[in-house]
């Protein structure tokens, strides 16, 4: 969620915090073919206000969640309604005075109502997961100086909280680059939320990454540069001082570095700290200043979130998921989706909700999380979050939500099943995001700000019906290669495709390894190494690359089989594998193709269907089938080992949508 009166973003990733010591390493192990919920019905965000939390609201609101076809819940406690008293009254004529009867943040008291909550929850078969903290990004009231954020040359800085329960209360957000700074915020909230933990196990879920930023490039903590000097043998004070963005070898050497204190300082923790709980982790790793592919692996539940994210950025958590053999991909789903904060509050139509969940199948969701449910006493349907699309009494959705979501439901339970299918293995570029920098200015966002975040990456077109996942460094350290194949988690690869500019010398290493050992790679040009220092070395490991027979820049050098779907145009798509060899591929209805933000008001429309042919390559067989896209409709494909096809009904036919002009629609970016 993107707060746009507290989240500005001028620069890079600015986050920082505390201490002077080196990271501390955690080690955690991942159990694996686990339900983490009851069904796979969608759940939604709960927003609690800071206010007086009833019993009877509680049940009335849990009541109509299980009524309308939700699975369960995610509180996500934030700031009291008056924070945004001018704006709710500007914008909707509506007034909420000071509520002096909210209970006190991690009272007994509100310890009281969220324990029961769950406990309610559990009774009537819904899910009921926390937000790890209040609002985002993590920050709490009892953070001393030292252990908030920093940045390079300002002693002064630190970020503040204005949007959390406590508000007018100032919580401090933590140094994400010390351990220590989250054990001190995760001591008093764990310590809340221990009885509400018991009974089913719940996700404690935390947000993507969104530090408030005021200059570029300079997180920092204390005895960065003592650590860095000793790992890259030069000192980076005279870079930090100059500017860094100007000597990009050098940021990619200081990426590098806060990479592993932000995972040793705050990812690995935090996993820890939620399996210590007794809850899995449910985290959004996105625009974290870190190799996001590896430390989505850390995770229980990794998720991606659209749609302030184009749906294409769900492949990179997807394919961490099936790499790092995690069977659930959950979404934020449908944030502010036709703008920012709140674009057709109200007036949201469930045909475009459904082009947009329709895109994440089609990129490996099988999870959602809608965004959200606002707390809502009984009687009352009139209280907004104010960045969202509104799920709830009295909404524009309310007609067609208990069907919509039977369809989300029997869509995610398919797409549960088995593994995610994987053929083409293809280098993510994140060397190339980090020696680029900053995104130009017509692509950065409030909350978006540099190449390394990884938005705007797509496959290639030739790779299109291979049904290509993006792979990194970390994933082919963990890989072997038997029986021509190259596996790792979930994944067996054919072949690996490399386009980057960059690649970092232990990758170059270990795909030389790899291809030594016969594993054919697609290499559509030469690289070079990024980093302020280089190896004497580089340059020959890639000649003896590019030397090999199984090397190639063409990849029908490289790859001999032909692709798993062709056609004259392939739709979204995605596919899972169970043991016996059974395919279920789901095709996304054609308005889901590259959708991207915002969506328009009814920009789903369709007035008519259309009829495409498809050849499957699956267990040695080409399968021909001709399949009809009827308006607004996905289309689910069973094949059996045996290649017979069959289509499993997943119909959801939507209330025909108001195409409404785009020029009115309002965006802020």
């Amino acid at each position: 969620m993107k707060d746009f009166l507290c989240f500005i973003i001028t620069g890079f990733a600015t986050l920082i915090m505390l201490s002077g010591c080196q990271p501390t390493v955690y080690e955690t192990k991942i159990e694996e073919n686990v339900a983490f919920y009851p069904s796979s019905k969608p759940c939604t965000r709960w927003w609690w206000f800071a206010t007086e939390i009833k019993e009877q609201d509680i049940r009335h609101q849990l009541n109509w969640a299980k009524e309308n076809n939700f699975g369960g819940v995610e509180i996500a406690w934030v700031y009291p309604l008056y924070r945004y008293q001018s704006m709710y009254a500007r914008n909707y004529n509506r007034h909420y005075p000071k509520d002096t009867t909210a209970q006190e943040w991690l009272s007994e008291e509100w310890s009281a109502m969220v324990t029961y909550t769950k406990q309610y929850a559990d009774s009537i078969g819904l899910a009921c997961d926390f937000t790890f903290g209040s609002a985002w990004p993590v920050a709490g009231s009892n953070i001393e100086k030292k252990h908030r954020t920093k940045i390079y040359g300002d002693t002064s800085f630190q970020q503040l909280l204005t949007f959390a329960w406590t508000y007018p209360d100032t919580q401090w957000v933590i140094n994400h680059l010390d351990s220590q700074a989250f054990l001190q915020f995760a001591q008093p909230v764990g310590e809340a939320l221990q009885e509400a933990l018991k009974g089913t196990t719940s996700a404690l879920f935390t947000d993507s990454w969104e530090i408030k930023l005021n200059s570029t490039n300079k997180i920092w903590t204390d005895g960065f540069d003592i650590t860095f000097k000793e790992k890259f043998g030069y000192d980076i004070t005279p870079f930090m001082e100059a500017g860094i963005d100007s000597f990009p070898d050098v940021r990619y050497d200081y990426m590098l570095h806060l990479d592993e204190y932000v995972t040793n300082g705050f990812y690995k923790p935090y996993v820890q700290k939620c399996r210590e709980l007794g809850a899995w982790s449910r985290v959004q790793c996105l625009a974290a200043p870190t190799d996001v592919m590896t430390t989505y692996s850390l995770v229980d539940i990794p998720e991606t979130e659209a749609m302030l994210n184009n749906p294409n950025y769900s492949l990179i958590v997807s394919s961490a998921a099936c790499l790092s053999s995690k069977k659930m991909v959950s979404s934020e789903t449908f944030t502010c989706m036709y703008g920012f904060p709140a674009t057709f509050l109200r007036k949201e139509q469930t045909a475009d909700l459904k082009l947009v969940a329709d895109a994440l199948f089609a990129e490996g969701v099988n999870q959602h999380f809608y965004h959200g449910m606002p707390y809502n006493p009984v009687g009352s349907d009139s209280i907004d979050f104010f960045a969202t699309t509104y799920f709830g009494p009295g909404g524009n959705l309310s007609p067609e939500l208990p069907a919509f979501n039977a369809y989300v439901e029997k869509v995610s339970e398919i797409m549960l099943k088995g593994k995610t299918y994987s053929d083409v293995a293809m280098y993510i570029p994140y060397e190339d995001g980090v020696m680029k920098g900053p995104y130009p200015p017509e692509r950065q966002r409030v909350w978006v700000w540099g190449e390394y975040e990884m938005r705007y990456i797509f496959p290639r077109s030739e790779l299109e019906g291979y049904h290509p996942l993006w792979i990194n460094r970390h994933f082919l350290e963990q890989a072997t290669y038997e029986n021509s194949r190259l596996v790792v988690g979930d994944a067996s690869f054919s072949s690996l495709y490399v386009d980057v500019e960059y690649m970092d010398i232990r990758a170059l290493k270990r795909i030389l390894s790899l291809a030594q050992e016969g594993l054919p790679v697609c290499l559509k040009r030469t690289f070079l190494e990024p980093g302020k220092i280089k190896s004497e070395h580089y340059q020959s490991k890639l000649n003896e690359l590019t030397a090999l027979p199984n090397v190639s820049a063409q990849l029908a050098d490289v790859v001999k089989h032909p692709p798993f779907i062709r056609g004259d145009s392939l739709p979204e798509y995605w596919c899972r594998v169970e043991p016996d060899g059974t395919h279920y591929i789901f095709l996304a209805q054609w308005g889901s193709k590259d959708l991207k933000y915002p969506v328009y008001g009814g920009q789903s429309f369709m007035e008519k269907g259309s009829k495409h042919d498809f050849t499957f390559f699956i267990n040695g067989k080409e399968i021909k089938t001709s399949i009809h896209f009827a308006p607004y409709q996905s289309v689910m494909l069973r094949i059996s080992p045996e290649g017979e096809v069959s289509m499993p009904d997943i119909t959801f036919v939507p209330k025909e949508p108001i195409v409404y002009p785009r020029e009115k629609q309002r965006m802020y970016f």
